[in-house]
């Protein structure tokens, strides 16, 4: 089920791009910094709280995928 895991993480992730708009710099900057440019040098999810702030929310990948 792993792979369910990553669409979540996806799609939550693109959603932000989605609200603050796909070409936001502050947003482009705190993908790269905290998940591009660690690789995998970090826990995956401390990685993406920094990214992002909050737990990746399933509700993304119900909306992508009509379910919502």
């Amino acid at each position: 089920y792993s792979y369910i895991w990553a669409a979540v993480l996806d799609a939550d992730a693109y959603q932000s791009f989605r609200v603050s708009g796909l070409y936001n710099k502050e947003i482009s900057d705190a993908f790269r910094k905290n998940i591009l440019e660690k690789g995998g040098s970090e826990e995956a999810m401390e990685m993406y709280l920094k990214f992002k702030g909050n737990k990746p929310d399933i509700k993304s990948l119900l909306e992508k995928r009509g379910l919502h």
